[in-house]
This record gives structure tokens, sequence and C-alpha cells, in this order.
């Protein structure tokens, strides 16, 4: 699997098996150890400050408070170029912004790759300046990858905010109503990691 073209895919493999363990346990024990070697931009991941900043925040000073049990609010643009004008009106402060653009439709095919729905600088500033807790996008790049000066990640990080990016299903939880969760592993030096990012809708 790809995520970021231009990056490898990972390799999953066993590093020990069940049928070598065989020889090493007694009794009829057995287990298997799995290895996995890929780049932290794999699957769905999170950027920590400090993939942008060199004295940014890491996976391991992330508080776990602004990645679990977040408050979310879903905002559902269909536009390419994503302005400040579509989060007007919506408390974001504290929250999990998830922006739905459907961009997930092309997941594995080559059509993710070009063309994408991104942030503009503008978006960017007024969640960071509106106290934004974490942005989540379900597309290729939080940002236009067109623009190498990447300012959505330098304005939100920036202000030490997370982003998960290649996230999917957002389409399948309400605008409002429910709490995100994206957790990484706790890693120092290290400013992005895939994640298991969920919803639990709220009753």
């Amino acid at each position: 699997m790809v995520t970021y073209k231009g990056l490898p895919a990972p390799l999953i493999c066993d590093y020990l098996t069940r049928e070598a363990s065989r020889g090493i346990y007694t009794s009829g024990a057995e287990f298997q150890i799995g290895r996995i070697e890929m780049v932290a931009n794999t699957g769905t991941y999170i950027d920590s400050p400090f993939h942008r900043y060199e004295r940014g925040k890491d996976l391991a000073e992330l508080p776990l408070e602004s990645l679990a049990h977040l408050e979310a609010v879903t905002v559902r643009p269909r536009e390419r170029a994503i302005r400040a004008s579509v989060f007007a009106g919506i408390e974001v402060r504290g929250k999990a912004v998830l922006v739905e653009t459907g961009w997930d439709r092309n997941w594995r095919t080559e059509a993710y790759f070009e063309g994408h729905p991104f942030l503009t600088s503008d978006a960017a500033g007024w969640l960071a300046a509106e106290g934004a807790a974490l942005v989540g996008i379900d597309s290729y790049n939080i940002d236009d990858t067109a623009d190498w000066s990447r300012p959505a990640h330098s304005i939100l990080l920036g202000a030490e905010i997370p982003i998960c990016e290649h996230m999917r299903g957002l389409g399948g939880i309400p605008d409002r109503g429910c709490r995100f969760y994206a957790v990484p592993v706790k890693v120092r030096g290290f400013g992005t990691f895939p994640v298991r990012a969920f919803a639990v809708v709220e009753e």
C-alpha cells in the first residue's frame, strides 16, 4: 500500500513464524512475532509539530487530551480549495475538526494522488485562531501538494494542532455528537505515525 506517492510501501512479515517457534518452546507452546518495516507516513497517520518544526513537540510529547476523547465537528465541503468561510458559525475551540471531502472514494487508485481537496492558508489560520484541538481530512494531503511551502501544515502545527490525514469513512459519522480518537505510539524524535482513527457516536 503506497499512501504518499514517492514514499515506499510497508513490508509486513513474520519475524518468527509459529512453525519455527515450535523448535524453541516446549509443551506444545507456539508463538508468532511479526515485523513491520515502513516509513512513518503510512496509512491514516497523525502529524505532530515535530514533523514540520525541529523544536516542535514529537509524538511522545503530544498530550493525550489533544488526540483522544475529543468532541468532534464534521464539515462537508465539496470545493477543492477549502476556505475559512466553510467553517463560519461553527464552534471549533477544543474540538477535533473533521473535514469530509469525499476524496476517500479514490483511495488505492491513481486518482487519489492528483487534484485532491486541501485547506487554504486562510482556513488553517482561522482554525488555529479559533482554537481547534485537532484537524483531520479524508484527502491525500491537508495542503495543496503543488505548494511546497505547505501553509496548512505550517500554520496548524505551528499552533501545536495535530493533523490527521488519509482518513476514510467520515461520511458515516454525524456532523455533531461524537468523540474522536487518533492516538499514535509514543515515540521520541518522530513527527508522524499511523493511527487507528475512529469516532464514538454519543447517544
